[in-house]
């Protein structure tokens, strides 16, 4: 059995993973706080010590879980998601860092938790499952009653749903989170080179094929898409992060990113939880750092 400990964190581990690899277009890392003037690195570390008992609370939910709609464990988790946002508010004066991330990395760890006391073993199809059944119908019942909310209240995943008609992190969480289980992870566990390396193609990989909403809301035309896939392409051509060319390419398209203050956070985020299913099923245990 996976220990409560270890998914804790391995969660943890997944954020700080996540910030720590460079370089990111617009991203904040070590080096750069790209579009993100108003945050450092030093921001997502104190950001992520004040998500443990979060985390924390999300592995008891799930191993104490005794129903058979798991939809009530979802339910149940929820408004410890929103301390957590208070938690992360408070400890970077007001900075958000990790709203996305509390929400799907909590799904994904009560999950795996959830898991833990139900079978001896598990897969990643297993995982999947679990949140499919935990996210019965979140879009629609978030959703329904958008028309009748004051607009200074809609989030902005609400306000990306009425704008562009996508169902963003919401949508992508519902279907039981695809664009990680069946694409950035296997891409991750078949990469080769550095743990940063790995994690830096896997970061690209998944801007080459999902659809980023915060880069959507940042450039305010869907069809930033188009010329991001162009420019992932071309860093895969040129070798990706393991060569000169690719890595001096990325720093180019970083400074591009920064200059228009364009982000790839909703891919950061899926990459957030691709690191922890990696560290989940000991991905990384032959990398060379």
């Amino acid at each position: 059995m996976l220990a409560a400990d270890r998914i804790v964190q391995n969660a943890l581990k997944a954020l700080l993973y996540e910030v720590s690899v460079t370089p990111k277009p617009g991203l904040v890392d070590p080096q750069t706080h790209g579009a993100h003037p108003d945050m450092t690195v030093f921001t997502f570390i104190d950001s992520t010590l004040s998500l443990e008992r979060y985390f924390q609370a999300c592995v008891q939910a799930g191993q104490r879980f005794a129903g058979s709609e798991l939809t009530q464990l979802f339910i149940q988790i929820r408004p410890l998601g929103v301390q957590a946002e208070k938690d992360m508010f408070a400890a970077t004066s007001n900075v958000n860092t990790h709203k996305g991330a509390i929400f799907s990395l909590g799904v994904l760890v009560t999950a795996v938790a959830y898991l833990t006391q139900v079978q001896a073993t598990f897969t990643a199809v297993d995982i999947q499952t679990v949140v499919k059944k935990m996210l019965v119908d979140l879009v629609e019942n978030d959703f329904k009653q958008l028309q009748q909310k004051i607009p200074a209240e809609l989030t902005a995943g609400e306000r990306h749903f009425l704008k562009y008609g996508k169902t963003g992190i919401r949508g992508e969480a519902q279907a039981g989170f695809p664009s990680v289980f069946q694409t950035a992870l296997p891409f991750l566990t078949t990469s080769t080179g550095s743990v940063n390396q790995r994690l830096l193609d896997t970061l690209m990989h998944i801007a080459q094929c999902c659809d980023d909403s915060n880069l959507i809301k940042r450039a305010g035309d869907p069809a930033i898409l188009i010329w991001v896939r162009q420019q992932t392409q071309m860093f895969f051509t040129l070798g990706g992060s393991k060569t000169i060319a690719g890595t001096d390419f990325l720093r180019q398209l970083d400074a591009t990113f920064t200059a228009k203050k364009l982000s790839l956070g909703g891919s950061a985020d899926l990459l957030i939880l691709t690191i922890f299913l990696g560290l989940t099923f000991d991905a990384f245990a032959a990398t060379p750092n």
